[in-house]
């Protein structure tokens, strides 16, 4: 493994720990493997994932992050973009090669700039605007078609959506995991910020610890009245 990776995933987890992303929770697989992550992600509300939870594993290659991880569901998800195996196809998740029969642009691809948080907000994405141009499932990509075509009138689609993701919240249960139903729950909160006052006293003690202002007052005063008094020794005499 190279350490230009291992720095990367260990700055990453440590940012996604402080700064989650919302209807994300992370955790490695194995404390001493940083290269294989359980991520849960849980249905955003008002759509038909709400109450959801499902498990994948993200797999991080050794010259990570110039070539992307693979994510595999662990949770049964019947979705356009997810093989039968549970392999996730993202158009982010894939080399940056110029292929013109995926239909995807290179941009839309792979690139190292790209990060495990990117990564999880373009899998919340895909959940809810699949990509039928070149499913993973055919069949769902034309489950789910002839669902939106028919304006929510065939409801095929849906009841295998709600399904999963009412067996995915009694998953959750057992394992002692509040999904969030709301969007002020599923929302994260913003850590607060220290108020002015308190930095100004956080400024405060710094100067105080570092430098003596009342020394370097005193060296001061002296020195403009050695000046007042005519006394420029720094010249010299003549």
């Amino acid at each position: 493994m190279s350490s230009s990776a291992v720095r990367a995933l260990t700055l990453e987890y440590k940012s996604l720990q402080e700064e989650p992303v919302e209807g994300f929770r992370v955790k490695l697989c194995n404390d001493d493997n940083l290269f294989e992550w359980e991520v849960a992600i849980f249905g955003p509300p008002d759509t038909l994932y709400q109450g959801g939870y499902f498990k994948a594993v993200m797999k991080f290659p050794a010259d990570y992050p110039y070539s992307p991880p693979s994510i595999r569901f662990m949770t049964k998800v019947w979705h356009p973009n997810v093989y039968e195996n549970g392999d996730l196809c993202i158009s982010i998740l894939h080399p940056p090669v110029d292929d013109p029969q995926s239909g995807e642009r290179i941009e839309e691809r792979w690139n190292p700039t790209q990060n495990v948080r990117t990564i999880l907000l373009s899998v919340i994405s895909l959940l809810n605007e699949p990509n039928t141009y070149s499913p993973a499932n055919v069949d769902a990509s034309v489950m789910y078609r002839k669902w939106r075509d028919s304006h929510g009138k065939d409801n095929e689609y849906p009841n295998i959506i709600r399904k999963q993701a009412l067996a995915g919240k009694l998953d959750a249960e057992k394992e002692g995991i509040v999904v969030p139903l709301t969007l002020e729950d599923y929302c994260i909160k913003p850590k607060s910020k220290p108020s002015n006052q308190e930095m100004a006293l956080d400024l405060t003690d710094f100067y105080d610890e570092d430098y003596d202002l009342d020394t370097d007052d005193e060296n001061q005063d002296s020195g403009d009245s050695d000046y007042a008094n005519g006394d420029d020794s720094g010249n010299g005499e003549t």
